[in-house]
């Protein structure tokens, strides 16, 4: 490892902990002190780590990005990528520029009795305590360089708590907006909390503005407590110019129910990383996702599912389609310990590769612990299938039309199991743009 690689970050950590004021609590100054070193030891990956074998990021590393700072745009544009961004008037808003908290343009509805959704940097001021218990403690830094970064200059994103035995009918949507005329790198931390038997849902859209150079490094921390439901939506929608890299950690107690449902369009590379610990008996969870590369896009998906308790389901689909030039990547791991007895895990990777220069790496795996399971994975790549272009142009349809009809019916199976009903039309507004069937 260059130890020039970390260099600017290093300088920029120096910045950011001179201007923390004397309200930054010690406990937090430590930890993101301890990260920054854990950041300068592991380095940036390469591709001689098995982690990142399939995914080189030095092009991104000889970048230097400063810490995003407040836009500098007149309003009406931020105002613009708001309006885009919002699915539903109806959902409750929280709106972040540059990873720091808009009230502005942010907006919630009334909340039940002890429902907190609020930002990171307000928790930290009014009670830091609840925070403290919180970050991190579902993951450290030891293993993850990007992680450690965002640990590091931890200092905004969406702190949503809800209390035992409530529902919470309107959805959270949670708008992280790269508004920058330079290469700029933010780092949100959002910490989620569902008591036991609550219920809640949760969206999270990434965008930038048009012909930006950025990055965004998220963490996403969950805690479910006993039989609690948790609907989690991510909408990567990076500019071309953006490296987006994120990783969700999810900590499930017993009788929990965890639903993902991932959907990658943008971004130059982009890395998603989502990791779910079964932590407790009859907990389940199911993980979709569609990453849809073009050009010389480069999308890695990883996911890893713990099964640490008896009695616990598992169910995961990720697709991709890939075209131009693009790469994708998916590495899915399924670890099931010695006391995971009863273990029910499903898991299917499929790729359907829409041009000769695409390339798709794709790696399921299963580590099991326990003989008393029911475990099954597995992988298909391949192009479309020439005799249902040939059944359906037999019914008079167009060549180019019966292409973009089984594309669309191929990403609909990931689609159609979104409840949300306003993220499900968004999605399918904008397979159908994709491919030319809006105006059939």
């Amino acid at each position: 490892m260059i130890a020039t690689e970390t260099d600017a970050y290093q300088d920029a950590y120096q910045r950011l902990n001179d201007a923390r004021g004397d309200t930054f609590p010690v406990w937090l100054r430590e930890l993101s002190e301890r990260a920054l070193n854990q950041f300068t030891t592991l380095g940036i990956p390469t591709t001689r780590d098995e982690d990142w074998r399939f995914t080189n990021i030095a092009p991104f590393a000889a970048r230097t990005y400063k810490i995003a700072e407040s836009a500098e745009i007149p309003a009406s544009r931020i105002e613009s990528l708001v309006n885009d961004a919002i699915l539903d008037e109806q959902f409750h808003r929280l709106v972040f520029i540059n990873g720091r908290y808009a009230a502005q343009w942010s907006y919630l509805h009334e909340l039940p009795n002890g429902v907190i959704a609020e930002s990171v940097a307000q928790s930290i001021l009014t009670h830091p305590q609840s925070i403290e218990s919180r970050v991190g403690q579902h993951f450290d830094c030891e293993n993850s360089a990007f992680i450690a970064l965002n640990t590091a200059f931890v200092e905004d994103g969406a702190n949503i708590v809800v209390p035992d035995d409530m529902i919470v009918d309107r959805p959270f949507h949670l708008i992280f907006l790269s508004v920058t005329d330079e290469p700029a790198v933010s780092h949100p931390r959002n910490l989620i909390s569902i008591g036991k038997n609550s219920r809640a849902t949760l969206i999270e859209s990434f965008r930038g503005l048009e012909g930006a150079s950025y990055f965004t490094n998220a963490v996403t921390e969950v805690e479910l407590h006993e039989s609690a439901h948790f609907d989690h939506h991510k909408l990567q929608h990076e500019q071309l110019n953006a490296l987006h890299l994120a990783t969700t950690q999810v900590d499930q107690q017993a009788g929990s129910h965890f639903s993902s449902h991932y959907f990658s369009f943008g971004g130059d590379l982009s890395r998603n990383e989502l990791n779910c610990m079964l932590n407790g008996e009859r907990a389940q969870c199911t993980l979709n996702g569609l990453y849809m590369p073009v050009g010389d896009q480069h999308m890695d998906c990883r996911t890893r599912i713990d099964h640490a308790r008896a009695h616990c389901k598992s169910f995961e689909i990720y697709k991709g389609i890939l075209d131009g030039r693009s790469k994708g990547v998916f590495n899915g791991k399924i670890y099931v310990h010695q006391d995971a007895q009863k273990t029910d895990a499903k898991q299917s990777n499929q790729a359907l590769l829409l041009s000769d220069d695409a390339i798709v790496d794709t790696k399921p795996q299963l580590e099991i612990y326990a003989d008393d399971v029911r475990c099954t994975h597995g992988a298909t790549v391949g192009e479309l299938d020439e005799q249902a272009i040939y059944y359906l142009r037999s019914r008079g349809i167009p060549a180019d039309q019966a292409r973009t009809m089984l594309i669309f019916a191929f990403a609909n199976d990931v689609v159609r199991g979104v409840e949300v009903l306003a993220v499900r039309q968004h999605l399918e507004t904008i397979l159908l743009a994709e491919h030319g069937l809006d105006n059939v």
